[in-house]
């Protein structure tokens, strides 16, 4: 197993609370992120984490993921907002009696068990860094294109998925559109203030560089059917570059 980078944050996300002396607690959702990039809850004073089963875990959607430190869990009990099916404490009741509050999801379950297995026979920090290779890969097909990513700066570029910007005036939920209904590919669209500025390619889970590069042929496709001047090629040839010169890295190393 690789050894684990060095994080990348010079302080813990948690650094302004404590130095302000605020008692609020730090919520994190981790939906696109945990299970496929560096996640370290205890070190960076995270008090509450949520992710779901339906990306990094490689599940279908429906199981929440959702961990508390103890400082959130004391916050528990001198909550006054009103709740009954997310009360935490009935969750934590039942666990402690090897039971579960609600029906259980048992196929997502045993699911997640194989899903962990899988993570862990692979080692997180392999993990990490296919993640990293593979995005490397999506990241240079988007500069061959000639367009940008919405995140601006590299050290806030997810390595999960990445948001591409088209051309102002076009409509960018086209190419969604067009690469499901031609190619059966699916990518995201955009939300909230970026609908119709983005599409997202997603590329996290059990992903391998040649999947990323289908989706990325796919993306050029059709883009070149919709009328933008990208060159049929330049992003999957940019693409395989990063790829072919990481994977003679990885053989190297392995060696």
């Amino acid at each position: 197993m690789r050894q684990r980078p060095a994080s990348a944050r010079t302080s813990p996300p948690s650094a302004a609370l404590d130095a302000a002396g605020h008692p609020a607690l730090l919520l994190v959702d981790g939906v696109s992120s945990i299970g496929s990039m560096d996640f370290r809850m205890d070190e960076w004073g995270v008090d509450v984490a949520v992710t779901g089963s339906q990306k990094g875990f490689m599940l279908p959607a429906g199981l929440a993921i959702v961990a508390f430190s103890p400082k959130a869990l004391a916050a528990t009990e001198t909550a006054t907002l009103r709740r009954c099916f997310f009360d935490v404490r009935d969750m934590g009741r039942s666990q402690a009696a090897g039971g579960f509050p609600y029906t259980p999801p048992v196929g997502l379950l045993n699911g997640l068990k194989l899903a962990t297995g899988l993570l862990l026979a692979e080692g997180l920090d392999n993990v990490f860094a296919r993640h990293r290779r593979i995005a490397d890969g999506v990241r240079a097909a988007v500069a061959a294109w000639g367009l940008e990513l919405c995140a601006e700066r590299a050290d806030i570029r997810s390595d999960t998925v990445s948001a591409i910007r088209t051309p102002v005036g076009f409509d960018a939920t086209r190419i969604v559109t067009h690469a499901a209904q031609v190619y059966d590919v699916a990518f995201g669209v955009g939300l909230g203030d970026v609908a119709g500025k983005v599409f997202r390619i997603g590329h996290l889970g059990a992903l391998t560089d040649v999947m990323a590069l289908s989706g990325v042929a796919a993306a050029e496709m059709a883009m070149v059917d919709l009328g933008l001047d990208v060159r049929l090629g330049s992003g999957v040839a940019a693409a395989q570059e990063v790829y072919r010169r990481t994977a003679a890295a990885d053989l190297r190393a392995a060696a």
